[in-house]
């Protein structure tokens, strides 16, 4: 005799009490996880304020903070909490924010890893964005230093702190020293 997992939808995620832990949806399986650590929300904050004060000043779309999720599949239901992304005006087209999780995938979205995030599931998360349509994701690596940039034609470059985090071309024109977002 098989028995089946019942499979959790991102509305039976959305409608969880608050319990002080963060969840996404993977394939309709909740998958929990400790809070982020100090290290982890200085460097979301340092480079969530440089993009979102750049696509402010430039007027280039929406950004979202605070691990804000994002569905990436349905059927099961799979939705991601970014630490940070960006959605071009032309993705939106003119879309208001969603009262649930957001429904436009981003251009581009920041992870920062965690002290106990495995490395196999930062690298198949960042496969699923990369497959749901992103762009670009940046993988910031706090006990390293450096930041992993990872573009949709599957190519990626490894950058340290002494090297140009550049937003081209998802966001052209941007660009910030790797070494300006791990101060602490």
């Amino acid at each position: 005799m098989t028995t089946s997992k019942k499979l959790m939808t991102a509305k039976d995620l959305l409608a969880m009490p608050d319990d002080g832990m963060r969840h996404e949806l993977v394939r309709g399986e909740l998958l929990t996880m400790a809070p982020a650590g100090d290290r982890h929300g200085v460097v979301a904050d340092r480079i969530g304020r440089r993009i979102g004060n750049f696509v402010e000043t430039h007027n280039l779309g929406r950004t979202l903070a605070a691990e804000t999720g994002v569905f990436i599949h349905r059927d099961p239901d799979t939705v991601f909490a970014a630490d940070y992304a960006f959605i071009s005006n032309e993705r939106l087209a003119g879309a208001s924010p969603a009262t649930g999780y957001a429904e436009v995938i981003p251009d581009l979205v920041v992870e920062v890893v965690s002290p106990n995030d495995r490395p196999a599931y930062v690298a198949d998360k960042t496969a699923a964005w990369l497959a749901a349509g992103v762009r670009l994701v940046w993988v910031a690596h706090p006990d390293t230093r450096e930041v992993s940039a990872h573009h949709h034609d599957g190519t990626a470059q490894q950058l340290g702190v002494d090297d140009t985090l550049s937003g081209d071309p998802v966001l052209p024109g941007f660009s910030c020293a790797v070494g300006d977002i791990f101060i602490y």
